[in-house]
């Protein structure tokens, strides 16, 4: 059964209706088999419900058994005509809409893929998940139910009226009056229930996106003991959504019962008048009862029209959030230079598909610059709006293999440095080279490629520890996810779980310790082999030792490469070749460690605890 109309209705219905009908397009032979059957059924309901006057007129009165007989069959074959185009089309109609909706839900995926990060960064998941959930559901209500129940309701509305009018035009000029009552009050209705419609879709997305916030932090919720708390506010955007939905709907319930009581109406005058005109020798007993028939059911396509109207609206709703998420810009890459595996022959480098460990930026022209990982910052101010800026005036430098390790109190912009290397944004002003080059000339998919990053906050995905290693590099042998994570330290632990690497990982590693999901992430950057890497806080929920033993297998995998680290814990960039310390988006210190203890200036403040990074 279809679902009641819970969201608001589309703004723009023009753009809205035109993409589902691009969609719907592409299986245009199955609806249009759909259409002809449902259009079948329609008309054999009709027609059957005429046959009714000939039979009792023709036969019935009569006495002309055999005619009967032949008239009963006819009647017979025209409704079984209608009941096999029913079956037939309600089995295409599930197929059609099962493949509209697997386009719509590729297509979203694939664009959501290509978005921006800022796009993730200012919606609640929930609002994101809804479209694949509710949007699409009410896509799929309207497809499965909608489509062909309209154009069955419509041929039936528009047909009984022409029969009738056939069978007596006199009586038809009431009915037309109670048609006329019935639509006044579904547009009465419908004004007075709309306003409610968009305070409905508002709640019903902060409650979900509520619902899933808490759910996905239980943790928190339980350490803290704020399920009461939680309740209440719950019932508090629960009950907004119960009275907008209850205003939503109180008028669009009494459609149905006002339409079928203004049909017992309408069917108690035309019966009594039809019953006086034929006592009277103006109108036949057949046409009557045919006639009568006909009134009974009237009541049913409009009951169902108006039904469908709303739930199309409802799926035009949910259609138009989705069409204009597809709408939202993707990233842009105007970068041309792309990075290649190279090796060396005769004295050059030359490009070549085989993994060699040497790589260098491509340019249209051929040309190849060795990738040596020299990133540089010059002048490059950044706020993630406009409102605020975040770095001020940065300019840095990183030479090809060295350690570059950021400190700062939280918030000073170490994150957004390495968000702005990988270009998840842009900057505002100035430039950031990689290799001599702008980062905005490469290829965003190379220069990620480019970049092995460990987040501190890690995300595992459903499936075996295996696979989520592999994640790094698609292709990944299982020796070289073994040695990756032998690099990580992570293959110890891994090896004494009950199936090793094949143990299943669920509900983004719950069944690990944090410790040992960001063993997993790293090995995942280690298997990927990247030219650089940044660690963001990669060994916060690490013990010492393991953290050393960590460091000494990526000081390994990265000999000669370039290094970025993130940390609050000054021991881990004690061995940095180059230690900046940032405060309000701005860069205050760069050095050594022995520099910058020696400058007795903010780094050896927190150093010696005089200072808290917070």
């Amino acid at each position: 059964m279809a679902r009641s109309f819970s969201g608001k209705r589309p703004k723009n219905l023009g753009y809205t209706v035109k993409t589902l009908l691009s969609y719907m397009g592409r299986h245009k032979f199955l609806l249009l088999t759909v259409a002809v059957l449902v259009s079948i059924s329609a008309l054999a309901n009709l027609l059957g419900t005429y046959m009714i006057k000939p039979v009792i007129n023709n036969y019935l009165l009569p006495g002309d058994g055999g005619g009967l007989i032949i008239g009963v069959l006819i009647t017979a074959a025209i409704y079984l005509t209608g009941v096999l185009s029913s079956y037939g089309y309600t089995q295409i109609m599930v197929r059609a809409a099962q493949k509209v909706l697997f386009d719509i839900r590729r297509d979203l995926f694939t664009h959501l893929q290509k978005l921006p990060l800022r796009f993730f960064d200012t919606r609640p998941n929930g609002d994101i998940m809804s479209y694949f959930t509710n949007d699409v559901d009410t896509i799929s209500d309207a497809l499965n139910n909608s489509f062909a129940m309209v154009i069955q309701s419509f041929i039936q509305i528009v047909g009984t009226l022409a029969l009738m009018f056939v069978l007596n035009w006199r009586l038809t000029l009431i009915v037309a009056i109670c048609y006329i009552a019935m639509f006044l009050y579904i547009r009465y209705s419908g004004k007075r229930s709309k306003k409610y419609f968009n305070k409905q879709q508002t709640y019903l997305g902060e409650l979900d996106g509520y619902v899933e916030e808490m759910i996905k932090g239980q943790k928190v919720v339980k350490v803290f003991s704020h399920e009461t708390e939680n309740l209440k506010a719950f019932r508090e955007k629960n009950e907004q959504l119960r009275k907008a939905g209850t205003g939503a709907q109180q008028f669009a319930a009494t459609m149905v019962p006002a339409v079928v009581s203004i049909s017992y109406i309408n069917y108690a005058i035309v019966a009594v008048l039809g019953g006086i005109m034929a006592l009277n020798g103006m109108a036949d007993i057949g046409g009557l009862a045919s006639y009568l028939v006909f009134v009974r059911q009237a009541a049913m396509p409009i009951n169902q029209f108006t039904q469908q109207s709303n739930f199309l609206l409802a799926a035009l709703a949910g259609a138009e959030r989705i069409f204009e998420a597809m709408h939202q810009k993707p990233e842009t890459d105007a970068g041309r230079i792309r990075l290649v595996n190279v090796k060396e022959e005769n004295g050059q480098l030359i490009s070549c598909d085989t993994k060699t460990g040497q790589w260098a930026w491509q340019a249209e022209n051929g040309d190849l610059t060795p990738l040596r990982g020299d990133v540089r910052f010059e002048n490059v101010n950044f706020g993630y709006d406009s409102r605020r800026t975040i770095l001020k005036e940065i300019s840095l430098y990183a030479k090809p293999g060295q350690k570059i390790a950021f400190v700062g109190s939280t918030g000073a912009g170490k994150t957004t440095i390495t968000n702005l290397i990988n270009r998840f944004y842009d900057v505002q002003s100035g430039s950031i080279t990689y290799d001599g080059i702008n980062v905005k000339a490469i290829q965003k998919s190379s220069l990620r490629r480019s970049l092995g990053i460990v987040l501190q906050d890690t995300h595992l995905f459903t499936g075996t520890i295996e696979d989520n290693i592999r994640f790094g590099k698609l292709d990944a042998t299982p020796q070289e996810i073994r040695n990756a994570a032998k690099i990580a330290n992570a293959d110890s632990f891994i090896r004494r779980l009950p199936k090793g690497y094949q143990t299943l990982v669920t509900a983004d590693g719950a069944n690990l310790s944090q410790g040992q999901r960001q063993l997993l992430a790293i090995a995942r950057a280690a298997v990927a082999d990247p030219p650089v890497l940044i660690l963001d806080e990669a060994t916060s929920s690490i013990d010492t030792r393991t953290e050393a033993l960590i460091e000494k297998g990526m000081d390994q995998l990265m000999e000669g490469r370039t290094v970025f680290v993130i940390a609050h814990r000054l021991s881990t960039v004690r061995n940095a070749d180059a230690i900046m310390v940032l405060e309000h988006g701005k860069i205050i210190e760069r050095g050594s460690h022995e520099e910058l203890l020696a400058q007795k200036g903010e780094y050896y403040q927190l150093y010696h605890g005089m200072f808290e990074l917070s």
